[in-house]
C-alpha cells in the first residue's frame, strides 16, 4: 500500500536529486564533444581510403595506411568513451530515481543510490581517460614544421 504523498517530502526529494543532474549535464557535454571528434575521425578515414583507392604512389599510400591505423585506434577510444559516458548517464539516472523514490515513497534504497552514483562517477572517469588517450594519439601525429635559424 502506497503512503500519501506529502508536497514537502516531494520537494525535498527533488532537491536531493538535483546534484546528480549537474553530472548529467557534464556527461551530455562530453558526449557531444567526443561525438564531434568521432565524426572528424570518420571523415578523415574516408578521405584517406578514397585516396588509397585512387591509386596514389606507393609511398603516399603507405603514409595513408599508417595514419588509418592511428585513426582506427582513435575511433575505438572515442567509441569506448561514448559507451562509458552512456553507462554513466544511466547510472546517474538510476541514482536520481532511487533518491526521489526514497524521499517520496519511503523506499529504502540508500545502498542502491550510493552504488549507482559511484558507478556513474567511475564510468565518467574512465571515459575521460579514453578521451585523454584519444587526444594524445591525435596530437602525436601532428607534424608542425619547425623553422631553423
Amino acid at each position: 500500500m502506497l503512503l500519501p504523498l506529502d508536497p514537502d517530502t516531494v520537494a525535498h526529494g527533488i532537491q536531493l536529486s538535483i546534484a546528480p543532474v549537474f553530472l548529467l549535464t557534464a556527461v551530455s557535454g562530453m558526449i557531444g564533444a567526443v561525438a564531434n571528434r568521432l565524426a572528424r575521425i570518420i571523415d578523415r578515414a574516408r578521405f584517406l581510403e578514397s585516396g588509397i583507392e585512387a591509386g596514389l604512389e606507393a609511398a603516399v599510400r603507405e603514409k595513408f595506411f599508417v595514419e588509418l591505423v592511428d585513426l582506427r585506434r582513435r575511433g575505438l577510444l572515442a567509441n569506448a568513451s561514448i559507451a562509458l559516458l552512456t553507462l554513466c548517464a544511466l547510472s546517474i539516472g538510476l541514482t536520481i530515481i532511487v533518491l526521489f523514490l526514497g524521499e517520496a515513497l519511503n523506499f529504502q534504497g540508500l545502498r542502491i543510490s550510493i552504488a549507482s552514483f559511484l558507478a556513474g562517477v567511475a564510468f565518467f572517469l574512465l571515459a575521460l581517460l579514453c578521451f585523454l588517450a584519444e587526444t594524445w594519439i591525435a596530437a602525436r601525429v601532428l607534424n608542425f614544421a619547425r623553422r631553423k635559424g
